[in-house]
Formats: C-alpha cells, sequence, structure tokens
C-alpha cells in the first residue's frame, strides 16, 4: 500500500491479487450475491486506488480495505432498498422446483440448513450484519472489527451478541439439543 500510495500504480494489482477472494467472501456473506460481492469489489479497489493518500502506515491495510468494502455495501443496500428486483437466477430456480437430480436425506437437510443461517444473517439488520460476518466468517478480533466499523469496541461485543440472539430465535429449529 506504501508503494501505491508513492505513485506505484501497479502495486495496485498486487494487493487485488491478495485481498480480492477474502473481500469476495466478506462482501457475498454481506450481500447474498456472488455477482454483486464481485462488483462491490471491484467498486473497493477502486475507492481504495482513489483514497491511496489518505492511508496511514499506522492502520492496518486490512481494516481500511474493509472500511471501504464495508461502505460498499451499505450504499449498495441503500441503493437496493430503493430500486427493489426480484432475482430469477436459473440456480434459484431449480432450487425452488427440486433440481434435475434427487438429494439424499442428510444432504438435503444440510443443504436446508445452510440455506437457513444464510437467508437469516442476510436478513439480519445491517449494523447487526457486518460486526457478525465480520467476527464469525472473516475471523476478525472485536478491536478490528471497531475500527472496520468506526465504533468502540464494546458497541461491536453488543452488535454481535444482539445478533446470535435474533439467529438462535429464528433457527431455533434447526438447533438440536
Amino acid at each position: 500500500m506504501a508503494r501505491l500510495a508513492a505513485g506505484q500504480d501497479l502495486a495496485l494489482d498486487e494487493l487485488m491479487g491478495r485481498w480480492s477472494a477474502k473481500l469476495i467472501s466478506f462482501l457475498t456473506r454481506l450481500t447474498g450475491s456472488h455477482a454483486t460481492a464481485c462488483d462491490l469489489a471491484q467498486e473497493t479497489f477502486v475507492r481504495l486506488y482513489l483514497s491511496r493518500a489518505r492511508f496511514r502506515a499506522s492502520g492496518t491495510f486490512g481494516s481500511f480495505l474493509f472500511q471501504i468494502a464495508s461502505n460498499q455495501a451499505k450504499n449498495h443496500t441503500r441503493w437496493r432498498h430503493r430500486h427493489p428486483e426480484v432475482s430469477m437466477d436459473d440456480e434459484f430456480l431449480s432450487d425452488a422446483v427440486g433440481g434435475e437430480h434427487a438429494v439424499p436425506d442428510r444432504e438435503a437437510e444440510t443443504s436446508e440448513t445452510e440455506a437457513a443461517v444464510r437467508s437469516a444473517v442476510l436478513a439480519l439488520p445491517e449494523d447487526l450484519r457486518q460486526p457478525l460476518v465480520l467476527s464469525v466468517y472473516e475471523g476478525k478480533d472485536q478491536a478490528e472489527i471497531a475500527a472496520i466499523l468506526g465504533c468502540t469496541r464494546k458497541a461491536v461485543e453488543m452488535k454481535i451478541y444482539r445478533a446470535r440472539q435474533i439467529l438462535r430465535t429464528r433457527l431455533a429449529a434447526f438447533m438440536t439439543e
């Protein structure tokens, strides 16, 4: 990042190579769409390039990058609420009608549980979903999440707690004792 800030534009290619997969994974979990995540990841790298002079070496690059991505996801969510769309993906339709092949019971249960968890996470309010995804799926600690989201560590802790409580309630049918 220091090289990019110093004017070496090819350093962006290196950063994209290192961070694209993690960024797309994070954004997919926030948006529920791999295609949207890819678009937002590209926009994140554009924003990174445009804000390269603001990067301070005292902070971690990952936090800086995920903060930009988090803002992109928030902006996208606001835009989607103003411009709703209906998905007609072939994959969605084939899942809805049972698909081409019969799935064994255990695999079907796992798939159903994963879909329910994915749906429940996506249904969380954005301010609870982002810290949960950063913690559970991206493995970030609470201090790093606080830096990414621009809030206190205690706020992150409370948001993750509330998100888990909501998920526990919504997914009670899938929990086995």
